[in-house]
């Protein structure tokens, strides 16, 4: 019997597992350090935060893996032998495999700073880092303040986290503005003050010289790089993005650049090795993707269509258009398509923004300056229907007709209001357009017949 051996039981290697199974009676094999059992990691922020236990993260009941025959393996794999297809573990136990899948996420940045190591310095992103937190932050008796180094989703959830339990937090962005290689000026512009109106000090411009340690070896307080300012703090949370978690795999003769190189087909240069989820890098590129995206769904996707290669229906990963979503605290976001920020705008790149006059609510829609052809959208603070910007990026729709067609997309609940007059208005003011809203039609929409 052909054995599936599966590094890493995150949502990639959880869905490939589940899937080989429904299309298999292969041996599966997961291996992980990091917990027992799945988890949503996801999640992770409202364990914290007191809104559910851990055990609310595990989507399976702990009988979940036995009845479907899937072996789980709580150990650390230190060495890939691909010539042998042999797994070497840190408690010195070996393992043999037939189709080797490696799927063992991310690991917090860290860039050489003077005291990255210190205890009371930790990143977000493993169960061991929430046990950790809840170490080093308990209430804000043991902890009197923390510093959060970098500005991206990882930094502001975890800086929501700590303000639940009334911890001072000082959020050191080195960008000009929050986030912004990646939102538009006016989004980015909006989160800056939503972050400040919750209390946090945000310090824009500003990166980390050093970390300063006590007599004991823990942190007692930062230097920034800019000014010499100490700021004396309990925590530091090291959020400045993630890296593929791929150190031991140095060794193996697997291509590696980033992360572990894989065609469209997740293979990796290794015979029977796969990769997928965040530690994954695509060489060949996927229209304007990166090439390492560490983002929950494509992990799920990857998963499934592996699924389907390892059991004889060689497929190809095909993420469709891109789509995202996050919080921004109690702002909700979601993006289809392409929204690039001003620094990495494309030359045909038109913005049209439109923001609430009181409300922490916009919308910026960005489309082709010659055709006018729908290049993206994001939203904060209201809530679109996936599948319509799905269908409406495929069929390569103009602006204005996504101007005449905005109530089909909205997916605010019920009683919610509804702004797309306003912006429709402002979108005929700005390029002196005369279009008209259409009423609902979801019919049209979903081709219900």
């Amino acid at each position: 019997m052909e054995h599936v051996v599966i590094i890493g039981n995150g949502i990639s290697g959880v869905t490939a597992a589940r899937h080989i199974r429904k299309l298999s009676d292969k041996k599966i094999t997961i291996i992980s350090a990091e917990s027992e059992y799945f988890f949503s990691r996801t999640a992770l922020m409202y364990v914290y935060m007191g809104h559910m236990k851990f055990e609310h993260t595990q989507p399976y009941e702990n009988h979940f893996w036995k009845k479907n025959n899937i072996e789980l393996v709580h150990g650390y794999v230190a060495k890939v032998d691909t010539e042998q297809k042999l797994l070497y573990l840190a408690d010195k136990s070996s393992l043999n495999y037939d189709k080797l899948v490696i799927a063992t996420g991310s690991k917090p940045n860290k860039f050489g700073w003077p005291g990255q190591d210190l205890d009371g310095v930790q990143g977000l992103y493993s169960k061991q880092d929430l046990e950790l937190l809840e170490e080093n932050a308990p209430n804000n008796k043991v902890c009197k303040r923390a510093v959060i180094v970098g500005g991206g989703l990882i930094g502001i959830e975890l800086a929501e986290m700590l303000r639940t339990r009334d911890i001072p937090v000082t959020f050191l962005v080195r960008e000009k503005s929050f986030w912004n290689s990646v939102l538009p000026s006016g989004e980015s512009e909006m989160i800056n003050e939503h972050i400040r109106e919750h209390h946090i000090d945000l310090r824009l411009g500003t990166s980390l010289q050093e970390i300063c340690p006590d007599a004991n070896g823990r942190v007692k307080s930062v230097t920034l790089a800019e000014t010499g300012e100490e700021i004396e703090c309990n925590l530091v949370g090291l959020t400045a993005g993630v890296t593929p978690n791929i150190d031991f795999l140095k060794d193996s003769g697997i291509a590696l650049g980033r992360g572990v190189k894989v065609n469209r087909f997740l293979e990796t240069n290794a015979k029977d090795v796969y990769a997928i989820g965040d530690c994954a890098e695509q060489h060949e590129a996927i229209g304007n993707r990166r090439p390492i995206e560490a983002v929950w769904y494509t992990g799920r996707m990857m998963g499934e269509t592996l699924a389907q290669t390892i059991c004889g229906n060689r497929m190809a990963y095909n993420p469709g258009h891109w789509f995202n979503s996050a919080k921004f605290l109690d702002i909700e976001y979601q993006t289809y398509g392409w929204v690039f920020s001003e620094r990495n705008k494309k030359e045909n790149e038109v913005h049209f923004h439109w923001r609430h006059p009181n409300e922490k609510i916009c919308i910026t829609i960005a489309f082709d300056r010659e055709s006018e052809t729908l290049l993206g959208i994001n939203t904060f603070g209201i809530r679109l229907r996936h599948q319509v910007f799905d269908q409406w990026l495929s069929e390569q729709r103009s602006i204005d007709f996504v101007m005449e067609h905005l109530v089909d997309a909205n997916f605010d609940p019920e009683f919610y209001k509804n702004f797309e007059a306003q912006i429709v208005s402002k979108y005929n003011a700005d390029f002196g357009k005369s279009i008209s809203l259409k009423k609902k039609n979801l019919k049209r929409i979903f081709k219900i017949a």
